[in-house]
């Protein structure tokens, strides 16, 4: 039996703290239609991927719609969320008589300028034109805030288990075998979900140590029992200023609901119980400086994140206190990126490799959080257009750019200044620019975990570091309104009952 199955990618992380919105520019950056986007993605780590390494052998037709993503940032325009919703709608009218089933590689935490839940949004869209039996399926990143809305309109919602989140082409695999029996009539999939009152989980979900590990390997072990088709843990994403915001454990499943649900009520109560936990410590700029100054980098370089200034959380990714008081320590042999910074890029390129120039750099955007712009002086090391081509375990394979790029020799620092927001993710992030942080005595990235699927291996040593930028790991710095209260941490105090 042959099944026809629609697809689509359209993800965006929302930081409604960012002054920044997520315009169709912004995801035109990363916009593939149809083939294009499957041939461009096919072999990556990505969903569409997955899907198909189920669809071409079950012998699914597969009408791929769109795949595009912007950086995280403020809410999503409504023009851009018209514009490319649009494209899966009108696939979907177009050929609702002959889908047997829709796959859609999402975020989950995408808010809107007119709606908290952006998924949400789009999956009743969808459910308005193919009706409410058709079986769709998705994937979420788990620092999703998954709405109740968005499990009464998907039958299927597996999210990764890693962070970072090298599994993503693995749990597109999962969502579209669990899709396939769901058509074949062997399955009929729901999805139920279990939440509690927390901005996120207190470690972001980090699966490299800690007591998400012993989490995922309890969800993984629930999903071998009988009707039991996906678990997920998910961290949530506190810098999204909604209601439905926080952790949750959802189970994709069939037969007795009330077993399923007590797992699931079990499983997001020892994230509620672990809140006060924190594995991270994050250290001041002047520590940071000053712990780079002598640090003996034989095993490999000093690895510094800047967890604050983060694009990957919707920061700005142009703070400059962090830059500021490695310049002051007169570290050496060091790297820092990126610097988000596109007027100082554009100006660079008025130049040439091997000039001596004077600007001010960064810190325009914010200056009041993250520090203000630097009147520096450097040398002209390399002009770029920013495209590169990851290599990592994250981003291999990937074709992206940071638009218009150069690399300044400040002092004993090479600093990377790219016109758009990204984090750091990759070696080649640095590398296909002229810098090789495996020979550098200290590495200054901008990123809050990802980077340690790429780092880890060549690192030295890892710090993290509180640049005093957007994505404060302290929530009790931001001005919620629309959050539900009581809430961790903003009422510490807060008791919560477990379901019995």
């Amino acid at each position: 039996m042959s099944f026809t199955v629609l697809t689509a990618e359209f993800s965006h992380e929302s930081n409604t703290f960012s002054a920044t919105p997520a315009d169709y520019a912004a995801f035109a950056r990363n916009l593939r239609i149809g083939e294009d986007a499957v041939a461009a993605r096919r072999e990556t780590n990505s969903p569409i991927a997955g899907f198909l390494d189920v669809g071409r052998p079950n012998g699914w037709k597969v009408i791929h719609t769109i795949s595009t993503f912007a950086e995280p940032s403020g809410p999503v325009t409504r023009d851009a969320y018209e514009r490319i919703a649009g494209v899966i709608i009108q696939a979907a009218r177009q050929h609702k008589d002959r889908l047997d089933g829709i796959l859609l590689g999402l975020h989950g935490a995408m808010v809107a300028e007119f709606t908290q839940d952006g998924e949400g949004e789009l999956l009743e869209r969808l459910r308005a034109v193919v009706g409410p039996d058709l079986p769709i399926g998705m994937t979420l990143d788990p620092h999703a805030n998954v709405t109740r809305k968005m499990t009464r309109l998907a039958n299927i919602i597996v999210s990764f288990k890693t962070y970072p989140h090298v599994d993503v082409r693995e749990c597109a695999r999962q969502a579209a075998n669990i899709l396939h029996r769901a058509m074949t009539g062997e399955a009929t999939p729901i999805t139920i979900r279990a939440e509690r009152p927390m901005l996120g989980e207190v470690n972001w979900g980090r699966t490299d140590i800690g007591p998400m590990l012993e989490r995922i390997a309890r969800a993984r072990d629930y999903e071998q029992e009988t009707d039991v088709f996906a678990v997920s843990v998910n961290a949530g994403f506190g810098f999204a200023d909604i209601e439905e915001v926080g952790p949750t454990v959802l189970i994709t499943c069939q037969g007795t609901l009330a077993k399923h649900q007590a797992f699931a009520e079990e499983l997001v109560h020892d994230i509620w119980t672990g809140r006060f936990e924190n594995l991270n410590s994050h250290l001041t700029v002047e520590e940071v400086a000053r712990k780079a100054q002598g640090f003996d980098a034989k095993d490999g370089p000093l690895i510094i994140a800047d967890y604050a200034d983060n694009p990957g959380g919707g920061a700005y990714g142009d703070a400059t206190n962090l830059l500021r008081a490695m310049l002051e320590a007169d570290v050496q042999d060091a790297c820092f990126g990126p610097l988000v910074d596109a007027e100082a890029a554009s100006d660079l390129h008025l130049h040439h490799v091997g000039d001596r120039v004077s600007l001010r750099l960064g810190g325009k955007t914010a200056p009041e959080i993250g520090g203000g712009p630097l009147a520096l002086e450097g040398t002209v090391l390399l002009l770029s257009n920013g495209d590169f081509v990851g290599n990592g375990p994250m981003l291999g394979g990937f074709e992206l750019s940071w638009g218009t790029s150069a690399v300044l020799r400040v002092g004993g620092i090479d600093i990377l200044i790219v016109s758009f927001p990204m984090q750091i993710l990759d070696l080649q992030q640095f590398q296909a620019f002229g810098i090789d942080p495996i020979s550098k005595r200290a590495v200054a990235l901008k990123s809050m975990q990802h980077f340690r699927a790429a780092f880890e291996p060549i690192a030295g040593e890892i710090v993290l570091c509180d640049s005093g930028a957007l994505c404060t790991p302290d929530f009790t710095k931001l001005s919620y309104k629309h959050v539900r209260r009581p809430i961790f941490p903003l009422d510490r105090e807060i008791e919560f009952v477990k379901p019995q």
